[in-house]
């Protein structure tokens, strides 16, 4: 029993300290002014100008997830139905851009869309797209229709056949036959992967201050600029409050439907693709598989493309000189650091998350599918929370609880850490807790019952069946760290710059090709871990 006491304690202690009590913090600001106040969430919200933020940031959101929906639902269909020559190719490719740093997708949207972009070019004019609602929304959809793809084609393949078989039999077909038999079956997956994809371009950051600039702003951007440029707590606590009560509200509802799609999802039967032959790989159906494909490749692969070919390119020739400059050693005023210490200092934050990250998850996930304990509703309930904050929102927290004694941690580079633990923590939490849900409790059981102690049992049965989870979450976290910008800019001092933090600087003097050359070693970094992921095989959401 102190064994167990010891394991939930020391969670909980580092959620509090560096998730809940910066919470609270905001929480103090934006509603206590000698006594409890809405005074400053009213003058939010009747302001004209950040309630159309607070507009803008749900309808991009609402409209970033239909178009998704719209990209990946035919190819959920596709790859669920059919098998294809290169169809593991292409699936892999779908799986890309969800492992890609967000602030590396912008670039890549820049280089094609801006005035001098590739299709800009091409075309010969501007087609209006960058600095644009049009720009955020595409590069939501690019960013997160593999959740789509992947959820929705996963529990496709699972739908028992005699459904359809019976429907048929009684006259239904064609789309008759999918509304009234499929998509009612499909709904739990379309649902779970929607949400999580509203969520994502709720919360979103890096596109929309990048390709949307202040004229586009959302709640994040807004939160970001009244902490960070006009230094008004207040203002920026009560934009905080407003945006924890919303994406708490639209957690709790992806929670739910999680909860529909894995049940959903447990169906035993699990149809295997049929084969297109050639015949109908020439027919109108084969035809669009092929040109849908085509387009997705296009629209995943020129962004990826438009950055490689800048890191490489210096005034229409090919040269070395950005990545030469990449691996300087010399001082850069840019970011008040030189581009070395800036792969060192991600590289760092990275190790140090995933160690912090995936022992926290490893204990928290251990405590909910192991054992039985009074209040473990309460306890799953809260160690679930971050999943609902924002970067910019625990980087407020951070700036208003850690500036003085006896917390005093601001501008060290351990509380970057600490915030990227929080950030990537709920991830690996959820690809531990899925791999620990599919180890059977009678294996324990039976290794207590030869004499092995707990710690043992887990050690060496449990752990070892565990591995594929805790490395793909840990290979996460390290993902996720080191394309992290929101909360590592509002905390960071120029010598722990990041590569994030360098290309946000490049872009904003607008240096493409260093900014190019630096996005390409998170693409390498991000490309590996996904080659790695993929190989294990586990999911994460």
């Amino acid at each position: 029993m102190k064994g167990v006491k010891l394991l939930l304690i020391l969670p909980l202690a580092f959620l509090f300290i560096f998730f809940y009590l910066p919470m609270i913090s905001i929480l103090h600001e934006g509603l206590w002014e000698n006594g409890f106040t809405l005074k400053y969430v009213v003058e939010v919200l009747s302001n004209s100008y950040h309630r159309g933020i607070i507009y803008f940031t749900l309808w991009q959101a609402l409209a970033s997830t239909l178009l998704t929906l719209a990209l990946g639902l035919p190819g959920a269909y596709i790859f669920a139905k059919y098998d294809f020559p290169g169809k593991s190719t292409v699936k892999a490719i779908l799986t890309v851009p969800f492992v890609m740093p967000s602030i590396m997708v912008a670039l890549g949207f820049i280089l094609l869309f801006g005035k001098q972009g590739f299709f800009t070019q091409l075309i010969g004019r501007d087609l209006g797209i960058l600095y644009s609602w049009k720009a955020i929304l595409l590069a939501h959809a690019f960013y997160n229709f593999p959740v789509v793809v992947r959820m929705v084609s996963s529990l496709w393949q699972r739908i028992n056949p005699h459904y359809e078989e019976v429907a048929m039999s009684l006259g239904a077909k064609g789309f008759t036959l999918f509304r009234k038999v499929t998509l009612p079956m499909l709904l739990p997956g379309i649902f779970a992967s929607s949400m999580l994809t509203f969520i994502f371009c709720f919360m979103s950051f890096s596109i929309p201050l990048i390709l949307g600039g202040y004229k586009y702003a959302t709640l994040e951007v807004d939160i970001f600029t009244s902490i960070m440029t006009l230094l008004d707590f207040k203002l920026g606590s009560a934009l905080a409050i407003i945006q924890i009560a919303l994406s708490f509200t639209f957690m709790y509802v992806y929670i739910k439907s999680l909860d529909l799609y894995s049940k959903a999802e447990e169906q035993r039967i699990f149809r295997t693709p049929r084969p297109l032959s050639f015949k109908e790989i020439l027919s109108l159906r084969g035809i669009l598989i092929g040109l849908y494909s085509l387009i997705v490749l296009v629209f995943i692969v020129s962004p990826l493309l438009a950055v490689l070919y800048n890191s490489f390119n210096y005034n229409g020739k090919l040269s070395l000189i950005w990545y030469r400059r990449v691996f300087s050693e010399a001082y850069n005023p840019i970011f008040g650091a030189n581009s070395i210490t800036a792969i060192k200092n991600s590289l760092l934050f990275g190790f140090s998350t995933v160690i912090l990250s995936t022992l926290l998850a490893l204990s928290v996930s251990y405590a909910l599918h192991r054992w039985e304990f009074k209040g473990k509703n309460l306890f799953d309930a809260l160690v679930m929370l971050p999943l609902g904050s924002s970067a910019i929102t625990l980087g407020l927290g951070y700036i208003r609880t850690f500036h003085k004694e006896p917390l005093h941690l601001l501008g060290s580079w351990y509380l970057i850490v600490f915030a990227h633990t929080i950030i990537a923590y709920p991830f690996v939490l959820r690809a531990i807790s899925a791999v620990l849900k599919k180890i059977k409790p009678n294996l324990k059981e039976a290794a207590l019952s030869l004499g092995a102690k707990e710690w043992v049992a887990f050690l060496k049965v449990e752990l070892p069946l565990a591995l594929g989870g805790i490395i793909v979450g840990a290979i996460f976290a390290f993902a996720m760290s080191i394309a992290e910008l929101g909360a590592t800019y509002m905390l960071y001092k120029p010598e722990y710059t990041t590569i994030t933090i360098a290309i946000y600087r490049f872009l904003g003097s607008r240096q493409w090709g260093s900014a190019s050359a630096m996005s390409v070693l998170l693409m390498i970094v991000s490309a590996v871990s996904f080659l790695i992921i993929e190989r294990i095989g586990e999911e994460i959401w």
